[in-house]
């Protein structure tokens, strides 16, 4: 497919048709999985750490997606890690203060050796965004947070980088290049956790990072081959086959989840819900602006204690009271559970991640456990 073939395409077709084989006569319709670790010598490959076919055509699909080039990785956590090992020694990276666990656990890693200085910020409140830049290396964003659901304006984030030159990476995962497209609001590098609404199934570890700028993919793939962060092709066969029903899969999974939302608002047991989706939530305008679906994951949070929050989701039956999102399944977990979650996180935040079940089934799951608190 040319890439003038591709701009004729919404996205529903694109997540189907990239990515695939030539079309010849009595040709495969979809990437064999290559189980090699060795190639014949003279072409770019070589070795096994360097590419592989089922890889390149995983990359060639989020690529076409995101607006850049994609590179695969084992795990999101190691596209996470590969991008910031190449922080220039020394570096100020400001950082969301309430970004996803892991990463911020890594940049705590980084900053207790030495490697960088780390600097937390409001991502949701664009004049501390503006602040923060200055003096900075690199603006380490996500929009929606996981799990506060705060939204970051990036255009204005974008803005206030540039004019202080700073590297803008934003973690894309929660929103998908479906519903959102940071490269194209300026952002220099993107990653995600591609185990989640990528993947879909909940069956895959695996990460992607994209970008256009040509000297961070040359660094990039460097690393990867060095540090050996590279994905097995079962697994990016498992993740590419998922994106191919991913339009279908956030069309159902964030539909359901508005519908969850608005009844939890109405919910007794329930003091607040998170939700971009919502008119009356903080970060609605911005994320109106620049998303065009607002995504399957919310928060809430329980009246009384922990104890009570891991009580709803100890007491679902559809629902799974278990980490990670993104699956065709529901899951459910009281975030403050994980010892490297932020402190000020509420105790009762519950993260509820929506999968594709008929939404009055989930409901009523969700409605029996809420009621265990009355």
């Amino acid at each position: 497919m040319t890439s003038s073939e591709r701009r004729d395409l919404s996205v529903d077709s694109l997540v189907v048709a990239a990515g695939r084989p030539a079309h010849e006569v009595d040709g495969p319709i979809n990437v064999p999985v290559v189980l090699s670790s060795t190639f014949h010598a003279g072409g770019p490959v070589a070795y096994g750490r360097t590419s592989n076919p089922t890889w390149e055509a995983f990359e060639e699909v989020i690529g076409v997606l995101e607006g850049g080039r994609a590179l695969a990785f084992a795990s999101g956590m190691a596209a996470i890690s590969t991008v910031m090992d190449i922080i220039k020694p020394g570096g100020v990276v400001a950082l969301s203060a309430h970004t996803y666990s892991g990463a911020a656990a890594r940049m705590r890693d980084l900053e207790g050796a030495g490697r960088v200085t780390a600097r937390l910020v409001q991502i949701d409140d664009a004049e501390a965004v503006a602040a923060a830049c200055v003096g900075a290396d690199v603006l380490w964003l996500e929009s929606p947070t996981n799990p506060a659901m705060e939204v970051c304006d990036l255009e204005a984030a974008v803005k206030a980088a540039r004019d202080n030159g700073v590297l803008v990476v934003c973690d894309n995962t929660f929103a998908t290049p479906l519903n959102q497209q940071p490269l194209a609001l300026g952002v220099d590098v993107v990653v995600h956790s591609a185990t989640k609404m990528l993947a879909g199934h909940s069956d895959v570890l695996m990460g992607v990072v994209v970008t256009n700028d040509e000297e961070i993919i040359t660094k990039l793939i460097r690393a990867r081959t060095l540090l050996g962060g590279i994905p097995g092709p079962f697994e990016t066969y498992l993740a590419l086959r998922g994106v191919r029903t991913l339009a279908l899969r956030v069309r159902q999974s964030q539909a359901s989840t508005m519908v969850l939302a608005e009844r939890l608002l109405a919910h007794p047991a329930v003091t607040r819900v998170r939700y971009p989706g919502l008119p009356d939530d903080p970060g609605h305008e911005v994320a109106s602006r620049q998303m065009k679906g607002f995504g399957s994951v919310l928060s809430f949070e329980t009246i009384g204690t922990a104890d009570d929050a891991e009580k709803v989701c100890d007491s679902v039956t559809l629902m799974t009271h278990a980490t990670s999102l993104g699956g065709v399944e529901t899951l459910i977990e009281r975030r403050r559970r994980w010892i490297e979650e932020r402190p000020d996180i509420p105790e009762t935040l519950i993260r509820l991640a929506v999968g594709i079940e008929d939404v009055d089934d989930l409901w009523a799951d969700l409605n029996q456990a809420l009621n265990t608190l009355l």
